[in-house]
């Protein structure tokens, strides 16, 4: 399957919503801690296992996060180290990019989702403990949510409910919000140290997943969070990032700091159905694809970017 090298360590990864073939890969130099940042766009060739870099965008920090719009094609943003969102729009020459620079979290930008039903706005989260509510045709946000006590690394939109979101922060909490309301709906004491990562269930929206350095990935119900519906343990390091897959209700993705990619079905007692070992450094970003059932992409700080079909040897070629 095919691989790309990237110059600077990788931190997330997405497949392209209008495209099968194309995504988009955020790096940062020197392992995010100081340095410049890359964002890529790449397309899988249709006639062999390789990987072309449509084009390149460079920046003066660190890019942590990327997130293609929903209504655009070429578009997308990518979340900086400097605290800034920059926008991109593929379709036009490299010297009108970035479109803008969107600039008010005062920390580092972590995490970024674009609304699926809406598909109008996204959302970032930042170190500086706050989320933000975004328009592209807007040069400042539309609301600021800050109720977290510590840095906020993870935003995901419910699938089904345009104004629902959830974030998952440092301060060991998932928090439910609801645009049209002051504050959030509901908090969830998920794990006792950071959560990393958060994402709905896009097949039952009262269903939501979060990962935690200790190494737990947990599913919640939140009409009764009391308790959560499974808790998947397997990995040996904290769990960077999850992904419910857009094709089946019961099955999740997961990338951690050690170095693996695993898949799970946490509606059964093994709920471990597939690990992937083929990254050298941590693994930090992983994605599915909504257009190919089944094909998945992982990047990580070994400066590889994976593409390849459940069930497949991410390395074979």
């Amino acid at each position: 399957m095919p691989i790309f090298k990237t110059p600077f360590n990788g931190y997330s990864v997405r497949f392209s919503p209008f495209y099968e073939s194309r995504l988009a890969v955020a790096t940062a130099q020197n392992f995010g801690i100081l340095g410049n940042g890359r964002v890529h766009v790449i397309d899988l060739s249709p006639n062999a296992p390789i990987i072309n870099e449509l084009i390149a965008y460079d920046t003066a920090d660190g890019v942590y996060d990327v997130a293609w719009s929903e209504s655009h094609d070429s578009v997308l943003v990518a979340a900086t180290a400097d605290g800034s969102i920059k926008v991109y729009d593929t379709a036009l020459p490299p010297h009108s990019n970035p479109l803008r620079s969107l600039k008010e979290h005062v920390r580092e930008v972590h995490g970024l989702d674009y609304n699926p039903t809406r598909r109008d706005s996204f959302l970032s989260a930042s170190w500086d403990d706050s989320v933000k509510l975004w328009t592209l045709d807007r040069p400042a946000s539309l609301r600021t949510f800050r109720e977290h006590a510590y840095c906020v690394y993870s935003v995901a939109w419910n699938p089904k409910h345009a104004d629902v979101f959830a974030s998952a922060s440092g301060d060991c909490t998932v928090r439910i919000w609801d645009v049209r309301e002051p504050g959030s709906t509901m908090i969830i004491p998920g794990h006792e140290h950071e959560i990393l990562s958060c994402d709905w269930n896009k097949y039952d929206e009262c269903l939501i997943a979060s990962s935690s350095v200790d190494k737990s990935i947990k599913i919640w119900d939140v009409r009764n969070y009391r308790v959560p519906v499974s808790v998947l343990n397997g990995h040996g390091y904290a769990v960077r990032k999850i992904k419910f897959s857009p094709h089946r209700r019961n099955l999740i993705v997961s990338c951690s700091y050690d170095m693996t990619v695993c898949l799970w079905d946490f509606m059964i007692e093994d709920a471990l159905v597939g690990r992937y070992d083929h990254h050298t450094e941590f693994a930090v970003g992983v994605d599915l694809s909504v257009l190919v059932d089944g094909l998945m992409a992982s990047t990580g700080w070994d400066e590889l970017v994976y593409v390849w079909q459940q069930g497949m040897d991410p390395r074979a070629a």
